[in-house]
């Protein structure tokens, strides 16, 4: 007689816990991908914390068309997602060369987008 209160509690306890919800990350790469060449900094914004992931720590991970999201926000002249992206990274991040070995400041300059406010965003990041 004893076992059936103990057993209904076990089940109480065990479905109280809850699991947490993977998130599908093809989808919030792709969410994150199109907020950046829409120039949606809100939507951007809130995707992330709905996600609760923060940019600095996905930056390296994600490649929209083959390319970080700071070349993506500069070659779709999405200044306002560039500007804020800028701004969540670390002057490291920032600094160190992406796959193709040049780095975002070396990338932009030879692609005519030295003059982007983009590139004073990360200017003033890197202290350059």
């Amino acid at each position: 007689m004893r076992l059936l209160p103990v057993a209904v509690a076990a089940l109480l306890v065990a479905s109280s816990v809850s699991t947490p919800v993977v998130a599908n990350t093809d989808q919030l790469v792709a969410n994150i991908c199109d907020y950046v060449k829409s120039d949606d900094k809100n939507r951007l914004r809130k995707k992330l914390k709905e996600s609760r992931v923060k940019l600095r720590n996905i930056y390296d991970g994600v490649s929209c068309d083959g390319g970080s999201l700071l070349r993506t926000a500069y070659n779709s002249n999405a200044v306002t997602v560039g500007e804020f992206i800028a701004k969540r990274l670390s002057s490291k991040e920032l600094t160190a060369p992406e796959p193709d070995g040049q780095t975002i400041l070396d990338w932009a300059n030879a692609n005519g987008h030295g003059g982007s406010s983009i590139t004073a965003a990360i200017n003033d990041r890197i202290g350059g």
